[in-house]
């Protein structure tokens, strides 16, 4: 019976999704068409020139890229606004009991290169909020990490032994530090479902910042044993933590504006979602079956990795058969924005590179159309910068040219009247009205659910401040819209062109951005903003007005890009009760925890006063360190040749006589994986004087640090 309405329900679904996305079709192309002739019309020489026609293409492929968040927010407060939605896949918890689950589950936290205390503190709150839970133990958390050289290895290493002392979690917290980083974060979470896969039923992938509550995990498992067909279930994670201007910003709109969007994804996609690489749960068995990776041919950027994992996967799962849904009202779910402009670009960067590869996968065998025109989408979020910038230059262009040339009122053929070149004004007004409204009335529709639907503009900070908090992310988003379409049109261009753009590892504190760094970043845009603007004010003065929204943010972007990281001005509005979110007003025990957990591991002394980043260090001198790294390297010790052991011996003696700092990563890393070296090591350095301890190991390794 069970397996009879499962399949009734599959089937309804798929065609319920295909009727809603006929609609969707119809909703984008005719409204584009239309868009389309009437820009021709606006045109002086109604799209007859090549240059106009190129600006009319341009533009209706850009009105129906808008046209798609549009309706997606429509559909998502209509969903909203409704009582019931069947196809939610939250119901399963309200039409049955929350028992406990005897399946195991492993949340991971794949990391690299990060902040040491806060993920421990991320990792500490979501692992007593799932003690609190019935069946709380049948969920394990290991920690997969990536982190490169010996410093930040063995800081992550302590940190998690400390945690598991902490909280009597042996057997429950894991950590393991890979050797190859193979594949990024996909070959991280691939080789532990090739070494503990079997073990489990089903897998939390997190984020380093990531935050679940215990109940919103269990009731993920819960809705995954009631719908046996579901291979991946993505929560839509609400963002908290930041302080910086931009990143309180980003988190209002993604609070205020998230839900209705997340709900209108759902109404579109319903089981075939995307998965977003985090805060989503995964069945392992299908997936370690189906999801396999491959590496595209050619080299990086356009071949090489899958940068963006995630959606592959997930279209890899649903080729199999499997669903994947988006539980978009299950709470409980949480992670942080970037805290800076330039943050928000490095992530940026490698989000574009991997939307572009998907290109090369749309006409894989057997995947789903849905999943084919995901992958257009998911490359149409930076390349529709591009076709923007395009756009503006087209039209600048076309201003120019008629300033220069003047109208030609008679054509190279035979005829009695002249031909009037007609320039409407209140057209265009129309025309970008109507753009407008595209962009502006998905705000008004999330504002209005807070205020008469959900009835939680007191978490806001109240209707009014609501109002203003909502007017100041809109010109904030206005004037950083033209600095983002200037970097995402050149990372579309460097991409094609098979050019690397090297931006390193993403920050996540709440750090300001120094002028040298803004200026560094934003010089070239401010010089082609002043370039661009200038020319177009010499030849058409009315035409710049028309441009300078665009114009005066770019040329300001250094600026804008060092206010907007300030963190006193974020925590100013704050006090003002202005951009406030839920987690601030009414914040979750999980919330509350992460931030408390963090100061206190920051805060907490280390043995000799050591600073906490000095890693290999630490494990030399501190017996307790150093006594942990041997006790895990002896149980899986491996014979070495007369030549390595030779190589160990010199390094040692090397460290035996000038200190630790002496040696490169590399080198401490060789010694890290040696425990009689550890060994030796950690009894010379007890044994020098204070003096020489002092000098040649402590004050030269803190200098060697950067």
């Amino acid at each position: 019976m069970s397996m009879t309405l499962n399949h009734e329900k599959k089937r309804t679904w798929r065609g319920s999704a295909r009727k809603r996305r006929l609609v969707l079709g119809l909703l984008i192309l005719i409204p584009s068409a239309f868009s389309s002739s009437y820009v021709a019309s606006v045109l002086p020489h109604k799209g007859g020139t090549p240059l106009e026609l190129a600006i009319v293409i341009v533009y209706s492929i850009l009105f129906a890229w808008i046209s798609v968040g549009f309706w997606t927010a429509v559909m998502g407060c209509f969903t909203l606004l409704r009582r019931y939605d069947r196809f939610a896949v939250s119901h399963a918890l309200s039409t049955s009991e929350l028992k406990p689950s005897t399946v195991r589950t492993a949340v991971l936290f794949p990391i690299c290169n990060e902040d040491t205390p806060r993920v421990m503190a991320g990792i500490k709150s979501t692992y007593l909020s799932l003690q609190k839970m019935d069946g709380g133990e049948n969920f394990d958390i290991h920690i997969l990490s990536d982190s490169q050289g010996a410093d930040k290895w063995m800081e992550e290493e302590a940190a998690w032994v400390d945690l598991v002392e902490e909280l009597g979690a042996q057997g429950h917290i894991f950590y393991r530090h890979r050797k190859v980083n193979l594949k990024r974060k996909s070959g991280n979470v691939a080789e532990f479902c090739r070494r503990h896969g079997q073990l489990y039923t089903y897998m939390a992938v997190f984020d380093a910042d990531s935050v679940m509550s215990g109940q919103s995990l269990k009731g993920m498992v819960r809705i995954m044993e009631l719908n046996e067909r579901i291979g991946i279930l993505q929560t839509a994670p609400a963002c908290f933590g930041r302080n910086t201007l931009l990143g309180r910003l980003q988190q209002f709109a993604n609070r205020v504006y998230g839900p209705m969007f997340a709900a209108g994804l759902h109404f579109w996609q319903l089981g075939d979602a995307q998965y977003w690489g985090h805060n989503a749960l995964i069945r392992i068995e299908p997936f370690m079956r189906h999801c396999g990776l491959p590496r595209l041919p050619g080299k990086p950027p356009k071949g090489g990795d899958i940068l963006s994992h995630d959606f592959v996967e997930a279209a890899l799962m649903r080729r199999a058969g499997w669903g994947v849904w988006l539980a978009f009202d299950l709470q409980g779910s949480w992670e942080e924005c970037p805290p800076n402009l330039l943050s928000e670009l490095k992530r940026d960067r490698r989000w574009c590179q991997g939307n572009l590869q998907h290109l090369r996968l749309l006409f894989t065998e057997g995947l789903f159309p849905a999943h084919r025109i995901l992958f257009l989408n998911g490359a149409m979020s930076y390349a529709s910068a591009l076709l923007w910038f395009l756009f503006l230059m087209l039209s600048s262009a076309e201003a120019v040219v008629e300033a220069i040339v003047g109208p030609v009122y008679f054509s190279t053929g035979k005829t009695l009247f002249p031909n009037w070149p007609v320039w409407q004004p209140s057209w265009a007004m129309i025309l970008l009205a109507t753009t407008g409204v595209l962009l502006f009335l998905p705000k008004v529709l999330s504002f209005l659910l807070l205020i008469f639907k959900t009835r939680q503009a007191q978490l806001f900070g109240g209707v009014f401040r609501l109002l203003i908090s909502i007017l100041l992310e809109v010109v904030f988003s206005a004037l950083l819209a033209p600095i983002r379409m200037l970097f995402h049109s050149k990372f579309v261009c460097m991409i094609l062109l098979g050019k690397k753009i090297g931006w390193g590892t993403q920050q996540r504190d709440d750090k300001k951005t120094p002028w040298l760094d803004a200026l560094r970043f934003h010089g070239g845009g401010t010089f082609f903003g002043l370039l661009w603007g200038g020319i177009v004010w010499l030849y058409s003065p009315e035409f710049f007005w028309w441009i300078s929204p665009i114009v005066i943010p770019i040329v300001l972007s250094v600026p804008l890009s060092v206010i907007t990281s300030r963190r006193d001005l974020g925590q100013w509005l704050r006090k003002k009760r202005l951009l406030l979110i839920p987690e601030e007003t009414e914040p979750a025990p999980e919330i509350i925890q992460v931030s408390r957990f963090t100061q206190e591991m920051e805060e907490a002394p280390v043995f000799l006063d050591l600073p906490r980043e000095a890693g290999f260090l630490r494990a030399i001198i501190d017996p307790r360190i150093n006594a942990l790294r041997r006790s895990l390297l002896t149980r899986h010790t491996r014979q070495v040749g007369p030549a390595e052991i030779s190589r160990r011996n010199q390094l040692t003696q090397k460290v035996l006589q000038h200190g630790p700092s002496i040696l490169t990563p590399a080198q401490q890393l060789i010694l890290l994986r040696d425990p009689d070296s550890l060994l030796q090591l950690h009894q010379y350095a007890w044994a020098l004087d204070k003096h020489v301890f002092q000098e040649r190991w402590l004050r030269n390794s803190a200098r060697s640090r950067p």
